[in-house]
């Protein structure tokens, strides 16, 4: 094959546009043939041949390829009558397999019988004996022979040649390599072919658009690297991480050829930023603490570092909507959390508060619940399973539980037969140091509105009583919950979810699990379905835009949920508080609700659900609206 590097030195792929700018004569279109005189094809006796048969066809000249495989892509058959123009037609069909040169011709010769013996001269191509590969780093000359070994062995072939090179390409760009191309390809007498690739390397990573951000913030979040191989992939993960920290409104990158070197490539990572600090004053209602105000100040990006600061309070009348085993109490809630994204190194995140909880206790019935306490939380993504990650949680707190009304759950006790001195036990506190080691999986799309993907975890909690090593108590809890696709927004989501103490006769009842409210089974008052020391429950919903309004370009509506669902439950070994108040201990709910996912909030949902099994004497068989912050899951 001659002069083959000139057809593929500007072979290019970018975006999967291929171009071969200059061809040689070996492997001339169709149309040359069409442009040729016949004469130089056909030679013919000087007899009337239009009006004989063909006794046969003899192809002359293929080594390689079998002359059935030629025979078979002919319009003339043996017994056809001869057609000079039908000859000629099929002379050009040969020539467009690939395999020859331009050097063929078909010689009719007369028979006795009136027929005639119809000769096919051909000449092959070089056959393609070897190859050789440079350039490549990214994908292995294995890999990229499985696209080459069809063409060894045989005449070279443009056309199968040109196909093999897209392949190639496209292997590349399938990985996430879209800058790079087949820089030329060319052969050696011997018939070896040559392949010369250019992957697209980076020559220099520059960021645009920060006044806030540090450089090095923005840095330690691209892991493409300047002398690397661009890959698109990589650099969308990269752009998905800047734009997590929440101090970006919009994150692009430009690619330019580099003027030094045209095979390499400068990339811009172009930044707006958005206002991060906030000052908030709001109120509403909450099934737990009833009417409520709250203010918070908070910076997502505090000094630039993409460290986020939040202080907050909320004040709640701890009336409205409460079970009536909760104290009327007003709820006073304070908490001041720093958050490090980048701790010791890119692996590593801390997340640390300090925090005080004044009011009606969900877990102790009308007991008054003070709690004071100091965490940290460092998780680590595993670098084997970037969807993976494990986390330690450390933590000192204070818990003073007091009589809220002790005249009525004295009459409680008698109503049911106990005595009364194991209130003392339900209103134990202490101090604790807590240790918990947990892992987490997420697969999810996306955080927002979550459509595909799986989010799961556990958690083991070690709770040290401090002041009497009798109150420790191990337990453990885990949550698995899978998204699949409906239609085109739509979602339907199951969820698992299970706790058990592992130790720990004199746990406190605090500590207990429990069921009913808007974070477990709704449809039900805060505890409705029971406190213990162990639960097991499961939920399946069906989340789908309001038909019509989510076309409305509105960032609020976008994010608008309904959902229908329905959740189960069951709680064992009851707690006092569940005997007191003989709640179901299982349950069994269905209802419809609405959710807005609020950036830097979280899902905000409003349920309303209806029992489908006994809800008890202190329930409702009409069921109960919940309101809740956060996903019922987590």
């Amino acid at each position: 094959m001659k002069n083959l590097s000139m057809i593929y030195k500007n072979l290019i792929i970018s975006g999967l546009v291929l171009s071969a700018l200059t061809v040689p004569c070996l492997f001339c279109s169709a149309e040359t043939i069409t442009n040729t005189q016949e004469e130089d094809y056909i030679e013919e006796s000087n007899y009337d041949s239009s009006t004989a048969y063909i006794n046969d066809i003899e192809i002359l000249g293929s080594n390689i390829i079998k002359p059935e495989f030629i025979l078979s892509k002919m319009s003339l058959k043996k017994g056809d009558l001869y057609d000079k123009d039908k000859m000629q037609q099929d002379l050009k069909t040969i020539y467009k397999l690939g395999y020859f040169t331009e050097r063929m011709k078909a010689v009719p010769a007369k028979n006795s019988n009136g027929t005639i013996s119809l000769k096919i001269i051909v000449e092959e191509n070089i056959p393609v004996t070897d190859f050789t590969i440079e350039g490549n780093t990214v994908v292995s000359s294995e890999e990229i022979m499985q696209y080459l070994l069809p063409l060894k062995g045989k005449p070279q072939n443009i056309a199968a040649i040109n196909q093999a090179m897209e392949n190639i390409n496209q292997c590349y760009y399938n990985k996430g390599y879209i800058l790079s191309k087949i820089d030329s390809i060319y052969d050696d007498p011997d018939g070896t072919l040559n392949l010369s690739i250019t992957e697209g390397k980076i020559n220099s990573i520059s960021i645009k658009g920060n006044e806030k951000t540090k450089e090095y913030v923005i840095e330690r979040n691209i892991m493409t690297e300047p002398g690397s191989v661009y890959n698109e992939n990589q650099m969308k993960q990269d752009l998905v991480r800047l734009y997590s920290t929440q101090a970006f409104k919009d994150v692009n990158r430009t690619i330019e050829a580099s003027p030094e070197d045209p095979d390499k490539f400068d990339i811009t990572i172009e930044l707006k930023e958005q206002r991060t600090a906030s000052v908030s004053l709001g109120g509403g209602l909450d099934s737990a603490t009833g009417v409520f105000g709250s203010v918070g100040i908070s910076d997502n990006n505090f000094r630039g570092r993409n460290q986020r600061v939040s202080v907050s309070g909320m004040v709640g009348s701890g009336v409205l909507m409460s079970d009536s085993s909760i104290k009327n109490h007003v709820n006073y809630q304070a908490e001041i959390s720093f958050f490090e994204p980048h701790f010791l190194n890119a692996d590593n995140s801390l997340m640390s508060k300090i925090y005080f909880r004044d009011l009606g206790s969900y877990q102790v019935p009308l007991a008054l619940e003070r709690r004071i306490g100091i965490e940290g939380t460092l998780a680590h993504r595993l670098k084997s399973n970037p969807r993976l990650s494990s986390t330690l949680t450390v933590g000192g707190e204070y818990v003073n539980m007091k009589e809220g009304d002790y005249n009525r759950i004295a009459g409680m006790y008698r109503s049911h037969n106990l005595d009364i001195s194991n209130r003392a036990k339900e209103l134990q506190g202490g101090y604790f140091l807590k240790i918990a080691p947990g892992l987490s999986y997420d697969s999810r799309d996306s955080a927002m509105n979550p459509r595909n993907g799986v989010i799961a975890s556990i958690r083991y909690e070690e709770a040290f009583g401090l002041d009497g090593f009798n109150k420790t108590t191990g337990r453990l809890s885990g949550m698995a919950k899978r998204y699949i696709p409906i239609g085109k927004k739509s979602s339907f989501s199951l969820t698992g979810r299970g706790g058990m103490k592992i130790h720990g006769s004199n746990m406190p009842e605090y500590m207990a699990y429990r069921l009913g409210g808007p974070y477990t089974v709704r449809g039900y008052k805060v505890n409705g379905v029971g406190t213990g020391t162990s639960f097991i429950m499961g939920s399946a919903e069906l989340a789908t835009p309001i038909p019509f309004v989510d076309r409305l370009k509105v960032n609020f509506l976008q994010n608008l949920r309904i959902t229908f669902w329905v959740d189960a439950g069951t709680v064992f070994n009851p707690t006092i508080a569940s005997t007191l108040y003989d709640r179901p201990m299982h349950a069994i709910t269905a209802g419809v609700g609405l959710k807005i996912n609020m950036p830097g909030v979280g899902p905000l949902a409003i349920d309303y659900g209806f029992p489908l099994t006994n809800p008890g004497p202190n329930g409702n068989r009409h069921g109960y609206f919940t309101f809740g912050v956060g996903d019922m899951m987590y």
